[in-house]
C-alpha cells in the first residue's frame, strides 16, 4: 500500500478501516435496508442512508417525493427518487464545517453518484456486466500486476469499485457549493479524469475531495491571521493565493527599467505587493484594486533585465489608476505554469467584479458571486497542487473566466444573475431536517448558496439579515428530473465552442511558419482577382485597342442607364447561388485540399536581408506619407501663397461641380478620365499633364519640423501653461 499512498496521496489506510471489515459492514447495510421497488440495491441502499441522515422514516420521505413529482417511466422515477433523496441529506450533511474532510461523506457522495448512473435493476444489470469485463481484463494483465497497468486498471485491482461518468457526476457534484459549481462542473470531472479514460474512480475522488479540503484549511488558517501578511484588509476580503512568501523565491516586480523583489497576495477584491527591504524584511504594501471600474486589464507578457522581453513568464497589469504597465514576473526554470496560474486567478476575480458592475448586484447578491469565484479558485488551486493540471481555454475549471470565454458566455452570466434575483425573491425562514416531520420537509433549498458554504467553512462574514442560521433560500439550480437555466445555457454555449475548436483545428493545419510560403498561399487564395485585376490593366491599358473600345461603351452604357448601382446587389446575389449550388451538389462533404507550389527555402541569412529591406520600404512608404502630409500643411498654411492660390481655385471648383452637378454625371467623368489616360488620343497629353502636376508639387516645400527630447516636451508644455 506504499506506492498507493504515494500515487493517491494520504491517508487512505484510514478511511480503509471501515471498509475493510470492509466491504463487509457496507454489503451488511445493504442487506438489511429494505428493497424499494423499481429501485436498484445500491439505489435503496442510498435512499435509505439519506433518510437516517435526515432523520425520517424511508416512507415517509418517498410519500414527500411522490406529492411533489411525477415520472413517467421507471427509469425517470428511480432517478428523481435518487435525486430528491440526495439533495436532501446533502442539505444536512453540507452545514458541518468538517464535511469535506470526512471520508463517510467522500463515500456517501460517491454511492450517490453511483446510484443515479444505475437507480434500477436493468441499468444497474449492464452496469455490473460491464464492470465485471472490465475488472477480468484487469485481473488477466499481465498476471494482475498492478506496475504494468494502466491507472484505471490498477485502482480497480486495488479498490474494487465501480467507476463513475461525467453526468452523475454533474448531477451530484453541485449539491455541495465547495466540491464543484454548475458552471465548471464538466471541466472539473474532465480534468479529474484526465488519466483514467473519461471515468472517475473513488480513489482520485477521494483524493481530489481531501486536498480541496486541506486548501480550505490552509485559506481559513491565513484568513484567521496565521501566516498572513501584514495587510489593512476589509471585513469583506478572503486572500485567496500568497507567493513571495520564501525571500529565495520571490515575484519581480518591472515598472519601466526598475526591478524588485517581493511578496504578492491576491485577495477577492485586490492585488496587493510588497517589497522586500535589504534587511529583509516587507515594506509598505502596494495595493492594485480590482474591484473598481479603472480599464484595467492583465495579460500575458515576457520580460527580463532591463525591460528585455526575454523570459515568457510574466503578467502584465494595466489600468487608468497607473502611470506605467506593472510586470509581475514569476521565475520557473521550465515552463511558465506558475505564471498562468496566477494569470487566470487575477482575471477570474477582474470578471467577477465585472459581472458584479454589470449587473450593480449588492448585499448577498455580491457576496454570492464573489464567493462563486472565491471557490472556483480554490478548487483550481486543488487540481494544479494535488494533480498538477492547469485547465485552460475552453477546460478551465474557473465560472466567470469559462463564461467569458464560451460563445453566448454571456447568456450563462445572464443565467447566473436571474438565479440570483430569485433566491432573493424566495425568502423564508430556516428549517432544521434532523427535526422537521415529513410534512415540513421539501426541497426548497436541495443544497446551500456559494456564500453560505464560506460563512460556515468561516471564510466570510454575513450581514446580520443574511445570516444562514436565521434565513435561507428556495434554490432552484438543480431540478429534480430537469435542467436549469443556468445549465441548459451553458450546454449552448458548449455546443458552440465544440464548433469553434473544430474550425480552430482546420486553422493549426494550414499556419506555416514560413514568410514567402505564406505568401505563395496568399496569392494562390487572390488568384481570381489577380487574374481579374491584370484583364483591368491590359483594358486601362489600351493594349488592344478593340477591346478596350467595347469594354468603354458597355460600361458608359451601364452608368448612363443606372446599372452601375445594381452591380454590387448582383455580386452578393451571386455568391449567394454559388454558395447555395456547392452545398446542394456537395451532400455535406469536405472541402477539396487546396494545393500550393512552395518556394524554394531560403537560409537564415537571405530571410535576415529579405526582412531587413521589407523594413527599409516601410520606412520610406511612412517617410513618403510625412513629406505629403507637411506639404499639405504648407499649402493650408499658405506658406506658398502661389500654389495656395491654385488649390483654393480647384477646390472651389470642385465644390462647385459637386453641389450642382448629378453624383451620376461626377462618377461617369472621373472614371472616363481615369480609363482613357492611356488611349492613343489622349497619351502624350495625360503625360504631359501629369509631368506637370509632380513638378508643381515638387516645389511646394514641407512645413518645417523640430524634434525635442523628453524633458524638452515637458519644459515646453509648461511654457505654454505659463503663458
Amino acid at each position: 500500500m506504499g506506492l498507493l499512498e504515494g500515487l493517491f496521496g494520504g491517508d487512505h489506510s484510514r478511511g480503509r478501516g471501515k471498509k475493510e471489515h470492509g466491504g463487509a459492514v457496507e454489503a451488511a447495510d445493504m442487506a438489511t435496508d429494505a428493497a424499494i421497488p423499481p429501485l436498484s440495491r445500491i439505489a435503496a441502499s442510498v435512499v435509505h442512508r439519506c433518510a437516517r441522515i435526515a432523520g425520517v422514516p424511508v416512507d415517509q420521505l418517498l410519500r414527500r417525493f411522490h406529492a411533489e413529482e411525477q415520472a413517467c417511466r421507471p427509469l425517470e422515477y428511480a432517478r428523481s427518487v435518487v435525486e430528491y433523496c440526495s439533495y436532501v441529506a446533502l442539505r444536512v450533511e453540507t452545514k458541518r464545517q468538517d464535511h469535506l474532510g470526512d471520508r463517510e461523506f467522500h463515500s456517501l457522495t460517491y454511492d450517490m453518484m453511483l446510484a443515479w448512473e444505475a437507480p434500477d435493476e436493468e441499468t444497474d444489470a449492464v452496469f455490473q456486466t460491464a464492470f465485471s469485463i472490465l475488472r477480468d481484463d484487469a485481473d488477466d494483465d499481465d498476471g494482475g500486476s498492478i506496475f504494468y497497468s494502466s491507472p484505471t486498471q490498477m485502482a480497480i485491482q486495488i479498490d474494487g469499485r465501480r467507476t463513475v461518468g461525467p453526468e452523475a457526476f454533474a448531477k451530484i457534484a453541485p449539491a455541495c457549493p465547495a466540491m464543484a459549481h454548475p458552471i465548471t462542473v464538466r471541466n472539473l470531472f474532465d480534468a479529474l479524469t484526465n488519466s483514467t479514460g473519461g471515468r472517475l474512480h473513488f480513489l482520485i475522488y477521494h483524493k481530489y475531495l481531501k486536498s480541496l479540503d486541506q486548501v480550505l484549511s490552509s485559506a481559513k488558517r491565513i484568513s484567521d491571521g496565521h501566516k498572513a501578511p501584514a495587510l489593512q484588509l476589509s471585513d469583506i476580503e478572503v486572500i485567496l493565493d500568497i507567493y513571495g512568501a520564501a525571500t529565495t523565491k520571490p515575484v519581480l516586480q518591472h515598472i519601466g527599467t526598475s526591478t524588485w523583489p517581493g511578496r504578492l497576495t491576491l485577495t477577492n477584491h485586490a492585488l496587493y505587493f510588497e517589497p522586500i527591504g535589504v534587511d529583509f524584511s516587507y515594506g509598505e504594501a502596494v495595493m492594485y484594486d480590482l474591484a473598481r471600474d479603472l480599464k484595467q486589464s492583465v495579460k500575458r507578457e515576457s520580460t527580463g533585465p532591463w525591460g528585455a522581453h526575454l523570459f515568457d513568464k510574466a503578467v502584465v497589469y494595466k489600468s487608468s489608476s497607473t502611470s506605467e504597465p506593472v510586470f509581475f514576473e514569476f521565475p520557473q526554470f521550465n515552463g511558465h505554469t506558475r505564471r498562468d496560474y496566477w494569470f487566470a486567478v487575477i482575471k477570474e476575480v477582474l470578471h467577477a467584479h465585472k459581472f458584479i458592475r454589470k449587473y450593480r448586484l449588492a448585499d448577498f447578491q455580491k457576496a454570492e458571486a464573489l464567493s462563486v469565484a472565491t471557490l472556483g479558485i480554490l478548487r483550481y488551486r486543488t487540481v494544479k497542487e494535488g494533480f498538477h493540471i492547469l485547465p485552460a481555454h475552453f477546460k478551465t475549471t474557473l465560472a466567470f473566466n469559462l463564461a467569458e470565454k464560451l460563445p453566448k458566455g454571456d447568456k450563462i452570466l445572464e443565467a447566473l444573475y436571474g438565479k440570483l434575483k430569485q433566491h432573493c425573491s424566495r425568502f423564508r425562514g430556516s428549517e432544521d431536517f434532523g427535526q422537521s416531520s415529513s410534512d415540513e420537509l421539501t426541497l426548497a433549498d436541495p443544497f446551500p448558496l456559494s456564500a453560505y458554504t464560506m460563512v460556515r467553512m468561516g471564510l466570510l462574514t454575513l450581514k446580520e439579515e443574511d445570516n444562514p442560521e436565521e434565513r435561507d433560500f428556495m434554490v432552484g439550480d438543480v431540478q429534480i428530473g430537469g435542467t436549469c437555466s443556468v445549465q441548459m445555457a451553458l450546454d449552448r454555449s458548449v455546443d458552440y465552442s465544440g464548433r469553434v475548436e473544430a474550425a480552430r483545428a482546420t486553422l493549426d493545419q494550414i499556419k506555416v511558419e514560413d514568410i514567402d510560403t505564406n505568401v505563395a498561399v496568399l496569392k494562390e487564395l487572390l488568384f481570381p482577382l489577380i487574374e481579374l485585376g491584370k484583364w483591368l490593366l491590359v483594358l486601362v491599358e489600351w493594349e488592344d485597342p478593340l477591346k478596350s473600345y467595347v469594354f468603354l461603351f458597355c460600361f458608359l452604357y451601364m452608368i448612363y442607364s443606372g446599372w452601375i448601382w445594381f452591380m454590387l446587389p448582383g455580386c452578393l446575389l451571386g455568391c449567394t447561388l454559388l454558395m447555395l449550388w456547392h452545398k446542394h451538389c456537395g451532400n455535406g462533404q469536405l472541402i477539396g485540399v487546396f494545393e500550393v507550389t512552395t518556394p524554394p527555402r531560403r537560409r537564415t541569412v537571405e530571410q535576415l536581408l529579405a526582412l531587413q529591406e521589407a523594413i527599409s520600404q516601410l520606412e520610406a512608404h511612412v517617410q513618403a506619407g510625412n513629406i505629403f502630409l507637411l506639404k499639405l500643411r504648407s499649402l493650408m498654411l499658405a506658406a506658398f501663397p502661389q500654389s495656395t492660390n491654385i488649390v483654393a481655385v480647384a477646390l472651389v471648383v470642385a465644390a462647385a461641380a459637386f453641389a450642382l452637378l448629378p453624383m451620376r454625371s461626377i462618377v461617369l467623368l472621373i472614371l472616363l478620365e481615369a480609363y482613357t489616360r492611356q488611349m492613343p488620343v489622349r497619351k502624350k497629353s495625360s503625360e504631359k499633364l501629369v509631368r506637370r502636376l509632380r513638378e508643381w508639387w515638387l516645389r511646394i516645400p514641407a512645413a518645417p519640423v523640430q524634434l525635442l527630447r523628453p524633458q524638452d516636451t515637458r519644459r515646453w508644455r509648461s511654457r505654454l501653461r505659463s503663458r
